[in-house]
């Protein structure tokens, strides 16, 4: 009986220690480093998890609140780090990784008003598009939602329309297959949040001339069409043009949307971006501005999320 008393207190020792170490990862002090930059470079609130830190490691502080150059400091492991409600996902294998890296030490809560958001960026762009314009929007657009409380995961354009990967031929069925699987996953990991999938398509663009804006949703989807108009709203705000844009229902009609909203479990809008080549009554002249352009997508979520908010 002793024998059995004392292996159930060494397993309970050893699962102590373990959740302990699960608790915090170490990082080594550089050169200026001071806790809250410490903590800043990690993505992590300085104001919020300063105790937190402190505690973890006693001893290791020089005079309250200097640190030492080249010893080793436990950062605290915490969901709302900017490392964890920025992700990257590749949806072929399925794997994370931090969407900001040495931005995380410019980046600061600015509020919580998204705290309960979760949003699927999808970039998905053709072989002539100034593919650096996309991902900058996507990457300015995600910072935006994340140091407001969101949650956000960015996918796409990490596979050409075929690849060969481990000797598999990578369709464009199942490349969409991947978004669906990866997306769905996370969304019942997420149950019971305001959770919304944003494709960004671009075609042909470069900054040269001015942009062409579209914003389509699934037409047996009426949180896809708030959401789609929220964010087509802003852009007809800030148009270049003076003309009156026609209030027209831009409704998915290719195969890969209609596949995409019709298999995905949240609501799912589309925008477009191509070169303004001639005059359309339907989409939204704007400059190509990159910093403008996704702080008006921004507005557009942001004023979709408060709308849902007052009417619930």
């Amino acid at each position: 009986m002793k024998s059995i008393s004392t292996l159930i207190i060494w397993v309970w020792a050893c699962f102590a220690i373990f959740a302990q170490e699960e608790t915090y990862y170490k990082v080594v002090a550089e050169q200026g480093d001071g806790i809250f930059s410490m903590l800043r470079k990690q993505g992590l609130d300085p104001a919020k998890h300063y105790e937190e830190f402190v505690t973890l490691n006693a001893g290791q502080i020089k005079d309250g609140s200097f640190l030492k150059v080249g010893v080793e400091y436990k950062i605290p492991q915490v969901t709302d780090s900017f490392k964890k409600t920025g992700v990257m996902v590749k949806s072929v294998e399925g794997t994370e990784a931090p969407i900001f890296d040495k931005e995380l030490a410019q980046m600061n809560l600015k509020s919580e008003k998204l705290k309960d958001a979760v949003y699927y960026l999808i970039v998905d762009s053709s072989k002539n598009t100034d593919d650096s314009f996309v991902k900058e929007v996507a990457q300015s657009l995600a910072a935006d939602l994340m140091v407001n409380g969101a949650k956000v995961y960015i996918l796409g354009n990490e596979i050409p329309e075929t690849v060969v990967t481990d000797s598999v031929m990578v369709t464009e069925n199942q490349r969409m297959g991947k978004y669906i699987e990866v997306i769905n996953k996370r969304y019942l990991q997420n149950s019971g949040k305001y959770q919304r999938v944003l494709i960004i398509r671009a075609k042909g663009v470069t900054e040269k001339t001015n942009m062409d804006v579209a914003v389509y949703h699934y037409n047996k989807s009426e949180q896809g069409q708030r959401f789609a108009e929220n964010i087509k709203n802003v852009f007809k705000k800030n148009s270049i043009s003076n003309k009156s844009y026609k209030d027209v229902n831009m409704i998915f009609e290719d195969q890969n949307g209609l596949y995409l909203a019709k298999n995905m479990l949240p609501a799912i809008s589309l925008l477009t971006l191509e070169n303004t080549s001639k005059e359309s009554n339907d989409k939204i002249a704007v400059r190509p501005d990159r910093k403008k352009f996704a702080g008006w997508i921004s507005n557009g979520i942001m004023n979709d999320y408060v709308d849902l908010e007052i009417e619930n």
